[in-house]
């Protein structure tokens, strides 16, 4: 089911997001050679309480394993859900943020990808092309447009580019619960569902891109997702709100 939100409930995660912007903006200036994933992990979780809000992902459960840390931190060719440790960062790596909290009975969930210190321009176009493909999407997010829409979008910018989009994850709606209804691909295929867009929808667009091919493995820890082939991987993401009026990125900083 996909539930609308009142302006008053958006206005609340508006909030809840730029509290995720605010403690990513944070955690993104604080990478850099030498530092342990784990002290980025207690970075977010402290300014997060210092504001108000609970890290949404700790003790996440959708399935068999909880989900141990505040912070997901995805090294080079770690999709997704990479999770903090005594790992170090080394020069030339590249670094998925992802992080999500709950304020006021609401959700915010943003992610970005960031180099530790040089990367070679191969590399940064790869995270060039993963952002402009988020907000390719979002554009597409407008009142009487439907899903396919944002995934289009995005596997067009995507593919254009040479590289690939993760199809076993996808988007998402977002409100009271982490996850709601509906998925948002970042490909579409036909026979998939398809909803059409309506103002007071909120939605989380994530384009997870490979820089070979799409397929993907699950390491033992249950949920550090990696590319089949070794390859970087890059994630951008933005919760939005559709209005009549076009998206409004709730995840990005009032300031920028």
């Amino acid at each position: 089911m996909i539930t609308i939100k009142t302006p008053a409930e958006i206005e609340v995660m508006h909030r809840a997001n730029q509290i995720v912007a605010e403690v990513l903006e944070e955690c993104a200036a604080a990478v850099r050679p030498g530092i342990a994933t784990d002290d980025l992990d207690r970075l977010a979780e402290e300014l997060t309480c210092k504001k108000g809000a609970k890290p949404a992902f700790k003790g996440y459960k959708p399935g068999d394993v909880v989900y141990p840390k505040s912070l997901c931190v995805s090294v080079n060719n770690e999709i997704v859900h990479g999770i903090p440790s005594s790992r170090r960062l080394k020069p030339g790596d590249i670094v998925g943020l992802d992080y999500g909290v709950l304020y006021k009975g609401f959700y915010g969930d943003h992610a970005r990808t960031v180099p530790v210190g040089d990367i070679p321009e191969s590399t940064r176009r790869l995270l060039r092309v993963t952002r402009d493909a988020l907000y390719a999407g979002i554009a597409r997010a407008r009142v009487g447009n439907r899903v396919a829409d944002i995934s289009r979008a995005v596997q067009e910018v995507v593919e254009a580019a040479g590289y690939s989009v993760v199809t076993e994850f996808a988007g998402h709606g977002i409100g009271r619960n982490l996850h709601e209804d509906p998925q948002v691909p970042n490909y579409f295929r036909s026979g998939m569902p398809n909803p059409r867009l309506r103002e007071g929808m909120a939605l989380a667009i994530e384009p997870m891109v490979n820089e070979g091919a799409s397929e993907l493995e699950i390491l033992s820890d249950g949920w550090t997702a990696v590319t089949a082939d070794g390859k970087l991987s890059a994630h951008f993401e933005h919760s939005i709100a559709i209005t009549s009026d076009g998206p409004i990125i709730l995840s990005e900083l009032a300031n920028v």
